[in-house]
């Protein structure tokens, strides 16, 4: 019997991305921000049924720039599943924050909702309420949203959804991308479209997302001159980069 490798998600190119790509470059839009990061934006919120999106440089980007706006900082706790990729985690300590995992349940493989209630309860019993949860859906299967969007009302504890693997999976006719208070998503050689390398922030709150592109681009004042008056970080997506994504999207 022939043994044959079977890949867990391979890069596809459906043929339009070379067009985009080839745009930017007659253009000459071939640093960071452009045409294609905006076309690519929109095609993301209107696809996902989100108000605002950000293109970034990868997924671990936007979920540090979501605790960051949502203040994450040194000695805060934010609740994690146990069975996800690093990357869902680190940036929790990047914020000196610490991360508290919670295992997974049998049917989705993501978080489980009752274990989730358990840990909260715990933690606050211990006078040490968490700040924020992310929830991953893993494979591309979603989590249990009702039951955990329950308990982040509950506890007041807001959602950053981590789609990374989801993009165009659905719960009730709404798709994942759509569930947290900030949302993101990840555009690696390995997921469901793919920028080469990249990621997106989404939300329906427009000023988070305002908030998030004014740090990715290095927190840059509008000013004659170069003027910072935060720190900021070199998080956005390149127009060569989103063109591919632009591409991606006509064939997902």
């Amino acid at each position: 019997m022939e043994n044959k490798r079977i890949w867990l998600s391979s890069p596809h190119m459906g043929g339009h991305e070379s067009d985009f790509v080839q745009e930017a470059f007659d253009t000459n839009w071939v640093a960071p921000l452009g045409p294609n990061v905006n076309g690519f934006e929109k095609d993301l919120t209107e696809y996902v049924g989100i108000k605002s999106a950000g293109a970034l440089a990868s997924g671990t980007a936007a979920i540090h720039l979501a605790l960051i706006l949502l203040g994450i900082k040194e000695e805060d706790e934010v609740i994690c599943q146990s069975f996800t990729f690093s990357a869902s985690a680190n940036p929790i300590c990047y914020q000196k924050a610490t991360p508290i995992f919670v295992d997974s349940e049998l049917d989705t493989w993501n978080i489980d909702p009752e274990l989730l209630e358990q840990v909260i309860k715990n933690r606050i019993e211990k006078g040490k309420k968490p700040k924020a949860m992310i929830v991953v859906h893993l494979y591309g299967m979603p989590a249990k949203m009702d039951q955990i969007i329950g308990i982040s009302n509950k506890y007041n504890i807001p959602i950053i959804e981590d789609a990374a693997e989801a993009l165009g999976s659905y719960i009730n006719n709404r798709k994942c991308g759509s569930f947290g208070k900030l949302s993101v998503l990840s555009f690696n050689g390995n997921k469901i479209i793919t920028t080469s390398g990249g990621g997106a922030i989404l939300s329906n709150e427009t000023e988070l997302i305002e908030k998030a592109r004014f740090l990715a681009t290095q927190a840059r004042d509008e000013a004659p001159h170069y003027q910072h008056s935060a720190i900021g970080y070199n998080y956005r997506m390149s127009n060569i980069l989103a063109g591919i994504g632009r591409g991606q999207m006509k064939v997902l």
